[in-house]
């Protein structure tokens, strides 16, 4: 009986914690939960777009990019994109559910950042790995573990580097009219809809390629950038991804 219950609290304490009250059956909740949680990735890709050149500065060692520097940073561009502020978010008015979400978020970015830290420091090395992609990716996959949330960086197959953020036919559909809808209107609003017969709801929010995203993936098209990859040729303002979320409505 003993082994019995030290199984069921081992059992227990390895399901990955999610949050009390976290799904809900209110669609307009979900969505704007998950339209946070996408800009609050994004801002933290912004961020480390911002400090490219200090990351990859081969003459330094120390660079002062902590994460405490890092969380500071994203903090300011959450603020500014939306008027809430993540270190009160408790007392923001945001949907119940998107509270202990986007602090466990901001938590796992920083995470990222720590996790980095060796890397980022090492003196002579010019490329360090740590670009807006492969923060993006690093830091969605720990928070999806966690939460259940699904949370992923994408782009349109065409321009997919790393095969784990392929799109899915859902996601490659949105991306299409994405494409259309920015060469009609140079609209950069968020497509959001509630799928498989009312019990989720997606949301895409479009990235477009900015000017220090054109360092790797511009012109000339076919030349290896600093990782390695083929430059794409593309152009500022061009659609070259989004942040993909699902949120269950059961």
């Amino acid at each position: 009986m003993r082994v019995f219950i030290a199984i069921a609290v081992i059992a227990l304490f390895s399901i990955p914690f999610f949050p009390s009250g976290s799904f809900t059956s209110e669609p307009q909740e979900a969505t704007e939960t998950a339209r946070l949680l996408a800009i609050l990735l994004d801002a933290g890709r912004v961020t480390i777009a911002r400090n490219q050149d200090l990351i990859n500065d081969s003459s330094r060692a120390d660079k002062g990019f902590s994460p405490e520097v890092f969380e500071k940073q994203v903090i300011e561009e959450f603020r500014e994109r939306t008027g809430l502020s993540l270190s009160g978010i408790d007392n923001e008015k945001v949907p119940p559910m998107a509270k202990p979400l986007l602090s466990k978020l901001l938590e796992e970015s920083k995470k990222t950042i720590a996790y980095q830290q060796v890397v980022i420091n090492i003196p002579g090395v010019r490329y360090k790995g740590l670009i807006p992609a492969t923060f993006g990716t690093e830091t969605a996959h720990r928070f999806q573990n966690w939460s259940g949330v699904y949370l992923k960086q994408t782009a349109p197959r065409s321009l997919v580097r790393n095969p784990n953020n392929a799109p899915d036919s859902y996601e490659q559909d949105v991306l299409d009219r994405m494409t259309v809808r920015s060469r009609d209107t140079n609209s950069n609003g968020v497509i959001s809809e509630v799928v498989d017969q009312g019990k989720a709801v997606r949301l895409l929010l479009p990235l477009f390629y900015g000017k220090s995203c054109l360092t790797c993936h511009g012109e000339p098209k076919g030349e290896r950038d600093i990782s390695g990859y083929p430059r794409e040729g593309a152009r500022e303002g061009d659609l070259g991804g989004a942040i993909s979320v699902r949120i269950s409505l059961q």
